[in-house]
């Protein structure tokens, strides 16, 4: 009876015991994955430059308060800035570069922020933002080092840092549209030590720094909307003769060549010598004033094109008005905090690089400028052409004073389209010149039927001359 006894009393604590295993092993498995709440990452982003290495910290601030004990869940501008001392302390204790032979680095914690973050899976959140710039020792090597590095990570063992280059400029990333990883920071849980990420970037060169330069000169001519717009809009009405007030007549074709050339090079002289002035002289020039410059200089152009407001001197106005275009240009270099040999080199590679793009639109423009202007249709799309850009340069000097608004936005969005624009000028570019090969052949025709003894060479010359001379003399129905 007594053993009958202890064997239930056995498979009853057995069951129960199952059950307590079962219950709790089933809720987990048939559990959402969600029902685990993710925790947002660090992020260090790295600037490498000549003699240093810039870092930009992103810090959840709830995990950065369980770490440092300091905590930020509240913090405002005033709280942040009484905190900032206890803040650049942790935080340059946690820092701790070092060359590959183990020489420490020197660290400078700089500027510290709140903002709104947001990670996938994450959720929206707080975040403390830190710069800081990581000083090698006179043999020290800004792309091969030991990234020493465990804030939050030390105390929050789940913590996951996610290291990446934002500019390298010695390996031709200069663009800021990405970054590139580098590596990431967790604890070892086998020793319960956080590793030091071992950085190499590999060999960098001026050349490939030069390079990626003229790229970024160009690409940002090609998607500065209102750099283009004003070049263009100057040009329109250069192969139009002025009489009185108005726009009306044409000149020949060497004097448009001449005209569009001088404007060409007017605005390059202007924005060449600003850029370099700015840029060199490391001018803080505040960025609002210039825009809105911009801005009514495009405005000033498209009243030009519907009435003539300076004729024959649309080469000084375009030098002029560069000098503005040539300190927007600058705020790109000034961003990129370059030493002062980079400094030099990307000066001249950015240019080339606008020079070169600027170039290339003039030429696809050019021949569809000189088609327009013999068409009887030239005043109506003149007219419809200075409206459009009129208009998008009201909308950017509003937003520029400070007053958004939808022309703007639109006008901005238009420098995203760069490969259709492309394609268009080149377009009317061959348009243009079948046109003007079919007239000239229209010419050769007729005038071997009425002149068949003279179709030499000397003869057509002559011949072209005289019809550009008539076509210059004639009038045009004006605007």
């Amino acid at each position: 009876m007594t053993a009958s006894r202890n064997w239930l009393t056995a498979a009853f604590v057995r069951l129960v015991a199952g059950i307590a295993i079962a219950v709790p092993a089933a809720l987990l498995m048939g559990a959402s994955p969600a029902a685990a709440h993710p925790m947002p990452h660090s992020v260090v982003e790295l600037d490498v430059h000549q003699t240093a290495v810039n870092a930009r910290l992103e810090l959840p601030v709830g995990e950065f308060a369980v770490a440092s004990g300091i905590d930020l869940s509240d913090a405002t501008r005033a709280t942040l800035s009484r905190r900032a001392a206890a803040i650049r302390a942790y935080l340059g204790r946690h820092i701790r570069p070092a060359t590959t032979s183990g020489t420490q680095w020197q660290v400078t914690v700089g500027a510290l922020s709140i903002s709104g973050a947001e990670q996938t899976s994450t959720g929206q959140y707080r975040e403390l933002v830190a710069e800081a710039v990581l000083t090698p020792p006179a043999d020290g090597d800004v792309r091969r080092f030991t990234f020493g590095y465990d804030v939050i990570v030390h105390q929050v063992v789940t913590h996951v840092t996610l290291v990446s280059v934002r500019q390298d400029w010695a390996a031709g990333q200069v663009d800021g549209k990405g970054t590139t990883q580098v590596g990431t920071i967790r604890i070892d849980t086998r020793t319960m030590t956080v590793p030091a990420l071992k950085v190499d970037l590999g060999a960098g060169s001026v050349w490939r720094g030069f390079l990626a330069m003229v790229e970024l000169g160009g690409d940002h001519i090609l998607t500065g909307t209102d750099h283009l717009l004003f070049l263009l809009i100057l040009l329109l009405p250069a192969p139009l003769a002025v009489r009185g007030r108005r726009w009306d007549g044409l000149v020949s074709s060497r004097t448009a060549l001449v005209r569009i050339g001088r404007i060409t090079l007017a605005f390059t002289a202007g924005h060449s010598v600003a850029l370099a002035a700015s840029a060199l002289g490391r001018l803080d020039i505040p960025a609002r004033p210039v825009e809105a410059f911009i801005a009514a200089s495009i405005l000033v152009g498209a009243v030009h094109a519907v009435r003539p407001l300076f004729p024959g001197r649309e080469a000084v106005v375009a030098g002029v008005f560069g000098l503005g275009h040539g300190l927007a240009f600058s705020f790109v270099l000034a961003e990129m905090h370059l030493s002062t040999g980079q400094l030099v080199t990307s000066l001249l590679a950015f240019n080339l690089g606008i020079e070169l793009v600027q170039l290339l639109l003039v030429c696809l423009t050019l021949p569809a400028l000189l088609l327009l202007a013999r068409l009887r249709a030239q005043p109506v799309l003149r007219l419809a052409g200075a409206a459009l850009t009129g208009t998008a340069a009201l909308g950017w000097l509003l937003d520029r004073l400070g007053q958004p608004n939808p022309v703007a936005r639109a006008a901005d969005g238009a420098g995203t389209h760069t490969t259709a624009l492309l394609a268009v000028l080149a377009v009317l570019a061959v348009l243009a010149v079948l046109a003007g090969t079919a007239v000239t052949a229209m010419t050769w025709a007729l005038t071997a039927r009425r002149h068949p003894a003279a179709v030499g060479a000397s003869e057509l010359q002559r011949v072209e001359e005289d019809r550009d001379d008539e076509a210059a003399s004639a009038p045009v129905r004006g605007a």
